[in-house]
């Protein structure tokens, strides 16, 4: 079993002591300059008690050795090194490190969804992560992963929103997706059609994002509503002019809590407001 060793730790006490050594010599914005380049350059320095540096250290373990080594400093507590991290990074989502995310511990799978990366071989586990009772954030990184190679996904997104799983989720995919897949077009516009309460917005932006006029037509007909809020006035107009198009009709949105609110937000302190008289 590999040993687990600190070298943030190292690299902390290592700094402390540069920086008592070096006080004066650096303004504090020069020292956020230099920390970093000091931390790559420890990255290969020969820790004797180790018998190599930290980049040699993690370079010579075998996959299934350097996920164990991660999984043990989270369980053990001891910091993780950008060493570590860039390691596994390089090597494309071994097998061992796409088996931690089937794994139920939020800390870990987080982990290993930035380390799998754009990896293709952690897309089937993303799509289980987006269907599954994981928290929010986690499902956002996994479909922020799956949005970059949206059309690698595609049948599996579509047989998903297909079977209810994860509908929005397999929206904002497929809305990525360039292959100009004609299911895809008619799902975005039916499902824009469709929208429940406070979906519109978000509906009109993955039409935005797919980026076929024909929407156009529709999209033009929607924001010719009286009864839709500002909220959806500003993000149809978004997509239609994201679509070539534009919509020129004067709107009124008084009294809109979405349109008082942003007015009351961007308005300028009284003692700011260069229209206010002074005595000055």
């Amino acid at each position: 079993m590999q040993k687990l060793i600190d070298f943030d730790g190292m690299f902390d006490r290592e700094l402390a002591r540069y920086m008592k050594e070096h006080a004066g010599k650096y303004s504090e914005k020069e020292w956020e300059a230099l920390i970093p380049k000091l931390y790559d350059k420890f990255g290969d320095t020969l820790i004797k008690r180790v018998g190599a540096s930290p980049r040699a250290y993690y370079a010579a373990m075998q996959d299934g050795e350097l996920v164990d080594v991660l999984v043990r400093h989270v369980k053990e507590g001891v910091p993780v090194s950008d060493f570590l991290c860039r390691e596994l990074e390089g090597r494309a989502c071994p097998k061992e490190l796409a088996a931690l995310l089937e794994g139920e511990d939020e800390e870990l799978l987080t982990l290993a969804i930035n380390l799998a990366g754009e990896s293709e071989r952690a897309f089937p586990a993303y799509l289980n992560i987006l269907a599954g009772a994981y928290d929010k954030e986690i499902k956002d990184t996994a479909a922020d992963m799956l949005k970059l190679h949206a059309d690698a996904v595609l049948a599996q997104a579509l047989s998903l929103y297909e079977r209810g799983v994860a509908q929005e989720y397999m929206l904002e995919i497929l809305s990525r997706t360039r292959s100009r897949d004609e299911r895809v077009f008619e799902l975005l516009l039916t499902a824009f059609r469709t929208s429940g309460e406070g979906e519109l917005p978000m509906r009109a932006s993955y039409l935005a994002a797919f980026g076929d006029e024909r929407a156009l037509p529709v999209l033009l007909e929607f924001i010719d509503r009286d009864e839709i809020n500002y909220l959806e006035f500003q993000e149809l107009r978004y997509a239609i002019e994201a679509l070539g198009g534009s919509y020129t009709r004067e709107r009124d949105f008084t009294g809109d809590p979405y349109y008082e609110e942003i007015m009351a937000q961007s308005a300028l302190p009284p003692q700011f407001d260069p229209a206010r008289k002074t005595d000055a």
